[in-house]
């Protein structure tokens, strides 16, 4: 068994242990994304709050309880730790899991490919970390830039992979990410590197564990809950395929 298809045996149990706790609140896998972004990074402060929400809305399912009070325990170790040593604070966080790999595409502001105005009628095809090739603040936001901005509303194809945000069949919302690989190693995408897809109302989609191609209308806007910024991209999605596999 593939190491994708690990992560998706492990993907769809999880979501249907989810289901099954059908008096429990429903989990906003954005919110869990975020938190689990920061803790990786290792901003514990930006982190705390999120997985106390987290571990709240799944105190009764102490299978997911326990993964998310342990990281609460480490940032709250740290945080009291950079207290007692503030020279400490200013230290880099080990990494957790392997390194990320490079970015694909620069994303510096200086050599960074700026996307061109679309034109009407065109249909914009890139892949999604051509679309978010920026290094974007997702602690405090504001900081898109203005040639990405100005592809709200377009009609954009994306190829990525699929993370159902609602449940494991009949899909109407998913992120889609450029890779799974990295999300079953703990390095979870990137808020620009994260797509949330939503369907059509009447248009579920069933799950697909390889690649796919999805075309709809592109939305920019940061979204927020709680004051924390868990999404920037969202996409109303006209199709969703599989990708012609790789020769």
């Amino acid at each position: 068994m593939n190491l994708r298809r690990v992560f998706v045996s492990v993907l769809l149990a999880l979501t249907a242990s989810a289901l099954s706790q059908t008096t429990q609140p429903a989990l906003d896998p954005r919110v869990e994304l975020r938190a689990n972004q920061a803790f990786n990074r290792g901003e514990y402060a930006t982190a705390l709050p999120l997985l106390k929400k987290l571990a709240e809305q799944v105190k009764e399912q102490p299978s997911r309880l326990g993964a998310i009070e342990e990281k609460i325990r480490v940032c709250q170790t740290a945080l009291d730790s950079a207290k007692k040593d503030p020279a400490a604070a200013s230290l880099k966080p080990l990494a957790i899991g392997p390194a990320a790999p490079p970015p694909e595409v620069p994303m510096d502001p200086e050599t960074r490919k700026k996307h061109p105005a679309p034109q009407k009628g065109q249909v914009l095809e890139m892949s999604i970390k051509e679309l978010g090739n920026f290094d974007y603040d997702s602690e405090h936001g504001g900081n898109i830039p203005a040639d990405v901005k100005r592809l709200n509303g377009s009609r954009i194809r994306l190829k990525g992979f699929m993370i159902p945000m609602d449940q494991a069949e009949n899909i109407t919302q998913f992120a889609l990410v450029p890779s799974l690989f990295a999300c079953c190693y703990g390095q979870p995408p990137q808020i620009q590197h994260t797509i949330v897809v939503n369907c059509p109302k009447g248009k579920a989609v069933s799950y697909c564990p390889d690649e796919i191609i999805v075309d709809g209308e592109l939305k920019v806007e940061e979204k927020k809950d709680d004051g924390y910024i868990i999404s920037i991209f969202e996409l109303a999605a006209g199709s969703v395929k599989a990708a012609p596999a790789s020769r």
